[in-house]
């Protein structure tokens, strides 16, 4: 079985059965990926969403994303327009740079559906806990990109794929929203296809430069 990548379309092999889930690895970026037959319905999806216990006042949620927030304070200032994308139903990074007094908006497909939002360029979009949701990766991407201003900045914060981890007790493969876990090569590959100038990879926090 061979299933194109949906990041790179780079060929996809099977890489491990859970249960009944099937995910596969690029041959090319070698992320791993979910077979689509797996997917939830988009009703399934936003039920799975709302029995998250996503607090933004939550001081151990604030703490996770932290990483995000800081590197947005370092490079940033209260001047520049922000987006939260994929910011879920409460998200602490809009809370923290809002009470910091950032200018920054949310958008999310399910719960907070704007698409006026997604007409108009930023400086910065920060993506937590979002990127490995998407089931058209090379997609999303293209929209983030051209939603970023000259010298913009996006902000992915995910766990990545390791093939030195042992994938059978991973925890983020999982949770069936994950339909995409990222190599660090996928990347690098990313930069160059949507023409970012730059990528820094810091843990969990990887950010593409305009």
């Amino acid at each position: 079985m061979t299933l194109p990548c949906p990041l790179c379309n780079g060929p996809g092999t099977l890489y491990y059965l859970h249960i009944t889930r099937q995910f596969l690895q690029c041959g090319n970026c070698s992320s791993v990926f979910l077979h689509p037959k797996d997917y939830l319905s988009a009703e399934a999806e936003k039920l799975h969403y709302l029995n998250h216990n996503n607090n933004p006042d939550d001081v151990r949620y604030q703490s996770f994303v932290m990483p995000v927030v800081n590197a947005v304070l370092n490079d940033f200032g209260k001047r520049d327009q922000g987006l939260d994308f994929g910011s879920g139903t409460g998200s602490p990074i809009m809370k923290l740079l809002t009470d910091a007094g950032y200018n920054i908006v949310q958008y999310d497909l399910f719960f907070h559906n704007h698409p006026g939002l997604l007409e108009q360029q930023y400086d910065y979009i920060v993506c937590s806990e979002t990127a490995e949701h998407f089931t058209e990766p090379y997609k999303e991407f293209q929209q983030l990109r051209n939603l970023l201003k000259p010298g913009g900045k996006l902000y992915i914060f995910t766990e990545r794929f390791d093939p030195d981890r042992d994938f059978g007790t991973w925890f983020y493969k999982t949770d069936p929203t994950h339909v995409f876990l990222y190599h660090a090569k996928a990347f690098e590959w990313i930069m160059s296809e949507f023409s970012f100038s730059g990528l820094k990879i810091d843990g969990r926090l990887a950010v593409l430069s305009v």
